[in-house]
């Protein structure tokens, strides 16, 4: 037989069958996922919000930084994080190399970009169409953001 059809077909029968250990893997990986969406949302919401209203000196670079994240590849994120979390690392004192933790942090630091760049965008655009009125009736900056 083929090595690649005997693969798929013991995928397919560990997926029909319920095998425990594969489901422990996909429930870690999707709470892995979740977590780190959470984490990169709760940031990058707040962020992107505050980048959209916020004026002042060095936001052009700012704004172009944030750019040029979104489109750092995800090795280049996990080699920081391997540099920052190794033994001799700035972080290696936690002891998360390789962790649970480890993993959230990589992948909060590859949507983070993300989130922030499209709420920066999506609140821009609603303070641009609504800004002036919400101005009228009495709304600061951070205030406009967040309505």
């Amino acid at each position: 037989m083929n090595t690649f059809s005997d693969s798929v077909t013991t995928a397919l029968q560990l997926v029909v069958s319920g095998d425990p250990g594969l489901w422990a893997v996909v429930s870690r990986s999707l709470a892995v996922s979740a977590l780190a969406c959470l984490l990169a949302c709760g940031l990058g919401l707040v962020l992107g919000a505050w980048l959209a209203v916020a004026r002042f000196p060095g936001r052009g670079a700012v704004l172009t930084l944030l750019n040029t994240f979104l489109a750092v590849p995800s090795v280049v994120v996990g080699l920081v994080i391997y540099l920052l979390l190794s033994r001799s690392g700035p972080l290696g004192f936690l002891g998360w190399l390789f962790s649970f933790q480890a993993m959230v942090l990589a992948q909060a630091c590859l949507v983070l970009p993300l989130v922030t760049a499209l709420t920066r965008q999506v609140v821009e655009d609603a303070d641009r169409d609504h800004g002036e009125q919400l101005s009228s009736l009495g709304a600061g900056s951070m205030l406009r953001s967040l309505l």
